[in-house]
């Protein structure tokens, strides 16, 4: 079992940045990939950014490029989501995802873990 635990959400303007940490436990995870989605009300759950753990290979969605950065920390078993230039359309509960899976997938059903999720609210 992996456990996923979000924080770092709240309310920003637009423009503004925000991080947001997702510190996970219960497995070595050198095998694994992490993924940040989000969904705003009444929508699915999009694909945000992904990162495979052993070797820092990223991916993100169209909607991320240039204005989000998916990082990781070894040391501290956690990965961030680094969000510059926030937007309104930026506002959703954003989730932190697992799966042992050395590809990166886009599609939230190939994750097997999921946190509880962190609110981000971004004011026009």
């Amino acid at each position: 079992q992996v456990q996923l635990v979000e924080s770092g959400g709240g309310l920003v303007q637009a423009g503004g940045s925000l991080r947001l940490s997702c510190a996970a436990s219960g497995r070595t995870l050198s095998n694994y990939c992490m993924g940040w989605f989000r969904q705003a009300p009444g929508k699915g759950r999009e694909f945000v950014a992904a990162i495979r753990w052993s070797g820092g290979t990223t991916r993100y969605a169209d909607s991320a490029k240039g204005r989000f950065t998916i990082s990781r920390d070894n040391a501290k078993d956690t990965v961030y989501l680094q969000m510059n230039n926030l937007k309104p359309e930026d506002t959703a509960v954003y989730y932190c995802a697992a799966d042992r899976n050395v590809m990166l997938p886009t599609t939230s059903s190939r994750y097997h873990y999921w946190g509880q999720g962190t609110q981000v609210t971004v004011s026009s």
